[in-house]
């Protein structure tokens, strides 16, 4: 539904003032992206990263200087004029701060691309009233947006983003000015969207839970480049990358204890023994793997940190524990998780008290 090949975007900045050189920002780097249709697809990283240019450069609020950008099939860098505005009717578009019309109620908010695209009153009524009812608005359309909480303004713009019947939806950060109860009812609004339209959704977001709670597949991006991509079950069992653990650990604040992490050395020695972060998934989560570790390899476990975490329909555990015994017995405990049907990843090393 949406692809974007070797999509890039360069900035030439002017000169300033005292002289010095114009320059040149690469926002986006030879990005390939691919979201299926129906799916909830999410780009996360952090500020600057170019979440911003790559979701405007999909309905070409931001022409790309380099590659194409594909949605429902049609080519969008390869049109212009009429032929892109026909286009662009097949991508919504919300955003973090709403862009309502103070002016025009509820109503006519929702009813205004439609008014732009000439549409006769009679039938504008009969596409809002029920785009209204869609989303939980339909006792508010004569008020106006003065009157309305923040969760129901991006209510407003989701309906009028919807009003024009697009395939593609495009979500630029539209939870990050709420509370976390009004995002909660956002995301749920925006996932019932996606299964009752069958929409593609696209969004873009700095906040893992979002990722969490609504997404199919996630993308991180940094320095303007998709660095990883991944079912989200996967990305919040083992990322791939260190800016991928460094997102997960921030959201799930599972680290060890400092003074730990003080004493971890890089390699092993004649009296250390592991500290291993382990991530279990499916079946594993409820298996006594830990029991049978002790059981089976002879060693004492130590755990440090430890949670579960409901991964939309998977449910994800993790902990952090210290594998204790001898060289040989610590190894043969690694290999033995390293066997099983979860993520091992041994942080370090740490000096054995005897």
């Amino acid at each position: 539904m949406i692809r974007l090949h070797n999509v890039s975007k360069t900035y030439h900045l002017k000169g300033s003032r005292d002289g010095a050189p114009p320059g040149v920002i690469e926002a986006l780097k030879n990005v390939d992206l691919h979201v299926p249709q129906g799916q909830i697809h999410g780009v996360i990283g952090l500020s600057g990263a170019g979440k911003s240019t790559l979701i405007r450069c999909v309905n070409l609020l931001e022409r790309p200087t380099a590659g194409s950008v594909f949605v429902d099939g049609q080519e969008l860098t390869g049109l212009s004029g009429g032929a892109l505005n026909q286009a662009r009717h097949r991508i919504g578009m919300i955003f973090q701060h709403f862009n309502l019309l103070t002016n025009r109620c509820v109503f006519d908010n929702v009813a205004l691309p439609l008014e732009l695209m000439g549409m006769k009153r009679a039938a504008i009524r009969e596409r809002v009233a029920p785009l209204l009812e869609l989303v939980g608005l339909a006792d508010k359309a004569d008020q106006y947006p003065a009157r309305l909480s923040g969760g129901q303004k991006q209510r407003v713009a989701i309906a009028r983003a919807l009003a024009s019947r697009p395939r593609v939806l495009l979500c630029d950060e539209a939870t990050s000015a709420l509370d976390p109860q009004t995002t909660g009812s956002i995301l749920a609004l925006l996932r019932d969207i996606n299964r009752k339209l069958g929409l593609t959704i696209l969004l873009i977001t700095h906040e893992m839970e979002v990722v969490k709670s609504i997404c199919h597949r996630v993308s991180l991006i940094s320095d303007g480049e998709l660095v990883e991509e991944a079912d989200v079950g996967d990305f919040f069992t083992a990322p791939r990358t260190r800016l991928g653990r460094e997102f997960l650990n921030d959201f799930l604040q599972l680290e060890p204890p400092r003074a730990l992490i003080e004493r971890l050395e890089a390699a092993p020695g004649e009296h250390t023994h592991p500290v291993v972060r382990l991530a279990f998934s499916g079946d594993a989560v409820s298996t006594p793997l830990i029991s049978r570790l002790a059981r089976e390899c002879g060693v004492d476990v130590s755990i440090l940190q430890a949670k579960v975490e409901s991964i939309q329909e998977r449910t994800l555990g993790l902990m952090i524990a210290e594998l204790i015994g001898t060289s040989g017995e610590t190894a043969r405990a690694v290999d033995y998780l390293e066997t099983h049907d979860l993520h091992v990843e041994v942080l370090g090393h740490v000096q054995r008290d005897d």
